[in-house]
């Protein structure tokens, strides 16, 4: 892969990790931001023009 490529991609996946977290954190604490509370977290990734869905699951404890 291309040194352009592998940036874009660098660029893509920090602002989707920053505008996630961002949003996930927007999301706790207008919920009261009950601490010990555990949410159930899925995030699904496609590409256009590419036969690719990424899914990611996990847990984010309050």
């Amino acid at each position: 892969m291309s040194d352009d490529f592998n940036m874009s991609m660098r660029k893509f996946l920090k602002q989707l990790g920053v505008t996630s977290q961002q949003a996930i954190e927007e999301a706790v604490r207008e919920a009261g931001g009950p601490e010990g509370k555990v949410y159930n977290a899925k995030a699904v990734v496609t590409v256009e023009g590419l036969d690719v869905e990424h899914v990611v699951t996990g847990t984010i404890k309050g």
